[in-house]
């Protein structure tokens, strides 16, 4: 398995960064997430933590608000801003529950919020759950041809090639290679 930044992982797990100044939280997500096959590390202040996100470079990073020093709403603002980190999803992890810290941090960057305590099992499929829209994003984006074939498919359209078009000239698109010309059918109207 290749990583983000071009580095070959050798044992092809998923990495999970969690910045939370409780000792012992950090353990708990680690045990059971490393049970269900992902690599753990942990930062117990937002200072190490964003310096551990550029070192370590995750694939998600679990953040609670409540840090010492640097606090979470800072770190996911800079990990916002930062281009090697911007695209790494995060997820708030703390105590505070109100609505507007919810949606402040939701506003901030992150793309879950969940409260303390919270369940183990919760959290590892809210972790997938994030982890496979943001990868099946990252894949279409990479490759446009399939975003337009994708996109065509989500509207109900259907693509075929033109048959009045013998040369079949063909562009390219992002490594791949479509045909200039494509018809765009649309399922018949029920009126």
């Amino acid at each position: 398995m290749i990583a983000r930044d071009g580095r070959q992982l050798s044992d092809g797990k998923r990495r999970i960064l969690v910045i939370d100044d409780e000792k012992d939280l950090i353990e708990l997500v680690r045990y059971n997430h490393e049970k269900e096959g992902f690599s753990v590390r942990g930062a117990q202040d937002g200072e190490s933590g964003l310096s551990a996100a550029i070192k370590y470079l995750p694939d998600l990073i679990v953040v609670d608000l409540m840090l010492p020093g640097v606090d979470g709403l800072d770190v996911c603002k800079s990990l916002r801003l930062d281009k090697r980190t911007a695209r790494v999803p995060i997820i708030m992890l703390t105590a505070k529950s109100a609505e507007s810290d919810r949606i402040l941090g939701l506003e901030l960057g992150a793309d879950d919020y969940i409260t303390k305590p919270f369940s183990p099992r919760e959290l590892v499929a809210r972790i997938k759950a994030v982890l496979r829209r943001t990868s099946s994003r990252r894949r279409l984006r990479s490759n446009p041809a399939r975003q337009f074939d994708h996109r065509s498919r989500q509207t109900g359209n259907q693509l075929s090639r033109r048959s009045d078009c013998p040369d079949r000239h063909r562009i390219p698109v992002a490594g791949s290679s479509l045909p200039l010309a494509l018809a765009v059918s649309f399922p018949a109207r029920a009126d």
